[in-house]
C-alpha cells in the first residue's frame, strides 16, 4: 500500500509539471496568433524555452543561507552612508573679507567653494548641512576652525549658505548636520 501512495504522489508532481508545459505552450501559441513562419517558430520556441526554464526556476528551493546572501546584496547601500552629527543648531556663513586668506587646513578661503568651518570635524570631513524649515541640503568640506561663538555650530561659505537659505536677508539659521562616511567598496 506504501508502494501505491507514493507512486500517487510522483504521478501528481507530473501531473502538475506537465499542465504548467502545457499552459505555457497554450500561452505562446495564444501570444503568436497562431502562425507557423519560419522565423515566427524559432522566436516562438525561444520564448516557449524562455517560458518554461522560468516556470522552472520558481520551483527550485533554496537554502536559508542562500535567501540571507541574496537579501544582503539587494540592502548594500548604492552610496555614501550619512551619519547625524547634530540637530537643531546654527549655522552662519563667512564674510567676502576672508576670500584668499588661509585657512587653518592651510588652504585659500573662497566664498565661491562648498567649504566649511567646524571646532571640534578633523579637516577632510564631508558634511551635509540641511536646513531645518525648508529641508534644503548641501554638502560641504571642513577645511577650517569656527565660528568662535558659543551659540554657532558651523560656519559655511556664502554659496553653501544662500543654497540652503530660506530668505536671502538672514544671517543665520538651524540646521541638522550629517556626516558623510563614503560607501565601501
Amino acid at each position: 500500500m506504501a508502494c501505491y501512495l507514493l507512486n500517487y504522489g510522483k504521478i501528481i508532481i507530473i501531473m502538475k509539471n506537465s499542465i504548467i508545459v502545457f499552459s505555457v505552450s497554450l500561452v505562446v501559441l495564444i501570444i503568436t496568433g497562431f502562425t507557423t513562419g519560419s522565423d515566427v517558430a524559432s522566436e516562438t520556441k525561444k520564448t516557449e524555452n524562455h517560458l518554461i526554464a522560468a516556470v522552472l526556476d520558481s520551483t527550485e528551493t533554496i537554502t536559508a543561507e542562500d535567501a540571507a546572501a541574496k537579501a544582503a546584496e539587494k540592502a548594500k547601500p548604492a552610496g555614501p552612508t550619512l551619519t547625524p552629527y547634530k540637530d537643531n543648531v546654527m549655522a552662519t556663513y563667512y564674510a567676502d573679507k576672508f576670500n584668499g586668506r588661509k585657512t587653518t587646513s592651510g588652504e585659500r578661503f573662497h566664498n565661491q567653494k562648498y567649504t566649511a568651518a567646524h571646532m571640534k570635524l578633523p579637516f577632510g570631513t564631508m558634511v551635509r548641512v540641511t536646513n531645518e524649515n525648508n529641508g534644503k541640503f548641501v554638502d560641504v568640506k571642513v577645511n577650517d576652525r569656527g565660528p568662535f561663538s558659543k551659540k554657532l555650530e558651523i560656519d559655511l561659505t556664502k554659496k553653501a549658505f544662500m543654497e540652503i537659505a530660506s530668505k536671502k536677508g538672514t544671517g543665520s539659521f538651524k540646521v541638522k548636520m550629517e556626516i558623510i562616511e563614503p560607501a565601501a567598496e
